[in-house]
């Protein structure tokens, strides 16, 4: 089976399953789409005390892809460019600065909340966990996903300002998120017992600031080849264009493609380049093609990660300590953004309560996952990969199908 087959079958297991939502379930698609790939995997483990063919073939898929690679060297960067096209420019400049210490401080506290927490946690149930590998998810998980809060508060009719901070937050947090959970993995993989702050630094500076830069630059290059021409279909792929080279420089460059991809995404989407460099037909075909992909890879996606529930090793204890993990989590989200929200909300008049609704509606996702993936067997991945797995999952139906009921609570 070579990877044009497989990719065959995802598409068609990915358009199945968002036929029988859409027809059907009608939820948003991330909740939808998570419900369903749970049910179809529990299927497929119920019929292969009969027949094991169709659950071989699922492992045979699953075992031949890299998902921490196929997510974020190469899926994530489109998602998250699709992301910013259209995410409101004038009122994330707004918002700028509640926005960027969410998605940098915010990550660093909760990602060393988390691990500590998580570190007591796991001695108490006798298992002996070092410090750092906790950290390790503490980083992983603190990052929250804006695909799959995005249509949710939109549907929920969330405030603009409200909207704009949490998935502002989520673009731009998935990068720091990155650059965090590197920067500890080396740290861990090194054997070395002392951080080095110095080094961080480094990183920081060179991943996120290049990440940035490179964003610009693209993003400038593309509005300059936009605008000197008028032809609908090209200037759709230059769009696509800027994003595959993007990505491909940034990883050459050692600069956070992520981060690289939300800027140029918000320079291309800006209403000023809009105005200046597309027409109204342009306008429309870029759009529409971005929110296809947009649509087609978090499809893909969600049935990936579903799928992966195949190769997850779900001991008693384990589950146990992801269940127990889930307040947690939320807990430490809460208290990593209490003093920045107390900071900035009487400059910008933030919604009522707002920490609230971007703890509960921080929600996360496939980043996370293939963050869990990529731990080594010395760093207990399999422990790692199923609390991921647990919070990931409540995270998605639970918060995801009652975040727009608290959102409308709030704001009425």
């Amino acid at each position: 089976m070579d990877y044009f087959i497989i990719s065959a079958v995802l598409v068609s297991i990915s358009a199945a399953f968002g036929y029988i939502n859409v027809r059907f379930l009608k939820l948003p698609n991330t909740i939808g789409l998570m419900l369903i790939t749970i049910v179809f995997t529990l299927a497929v483990f119920a019929i292969s005390f009969v027949d094991d063919t169709l659950l071989n073939a699922e492992k045979y898929i699953i075992t031949h892809i890299d998902f921490r690679t196929v997510l974020l060297d190469i899926m994530l960067s489109f998602l998250l460019f699709a992301g910013a096209l259209h995410t409101n420019f004038e009122q994330l400049k707004v918002q700028r600065w509640p926005i960027l210490v969410f998605s940098t401080l915010g990550v660093l506290v909760s990602t060393f909340l988390v691990g500590t927490f998580i570190y007591y946690m796991l001695q108490l149930f006798q298992m002996n966990v070092q410090f750092v590998y906790c950290l390790l998810f503490g980083a992983l998980i603190s990052p929250t996903d804006p695909i799959a809060v995005l249509g949710i508060l939109k549907q929920a009719g969330a405030p603009k300002k409200l909207e704009t901070k949490i998935v502002g937050e989520s673009l731009f947090n998935d990068g720091v998120g990155v650059v965090v959970f590197l920067t500890i993995f080396q740290l861990a993989s090194s054997g070395s017992a002392e951080f080095e702050p110095m080094a961080i630094l480094e990183l920081f500076g060179v991943e996120v600031i290049g990440g940035i830069t490179l964003g610009l630059f693209a993003g400038w290059i593309t509005y300059r080849l936009m605008r000197s021409i008028d032809d609908y279909d090209i200037e759709v792929i230059i769009t696509l264009a800027a994003v595959m080279m993007g990505t491909v420089v940034a990883q050459k460059l050692h600069v956070s493609a992520p981060l690289a991809m939300v800027t140029a995404g918000l320079v291309v989407g800006n209403d000023t380049v809009r105005n200046s460099a597309m027409s109204e037909t342009t306008e429309t075909y870029v759009d529409k093609f971005w929110e296809l992909l947009d649509i087609l890879l978090n499809t893909l996606l969600f049935v990936l990660i579903g799928m992966e529930m195949l190769v997850i090793s779900f001991e008693t204890s384990y589950i146990v300590a992801g269940l127990v993990a889930i307040p947690i989590v939320l807990l430490c989200r809460y208290l990593s953004l209490l003093l920045p929200i107390k900071f900035f909300q009487e400059k910008l008049d933030f919604v009522p309560k707002t920490n609230l609704v971007m703890t509960w509606g921080g929600l996360r996702g496939g980043i996370s996952i293939a963050l869990a993936l990529g731990l080594t067997e010395a760093m207990h991945r399999d422990l790692f990969l199923v609390i991921t797995y647990i919070v990931v999952v409540f995270s998605i139906i639970v918060q995801g199908l009652t975040v727009g009921k608290l959102v409308k609570r709030v704001t009425t």
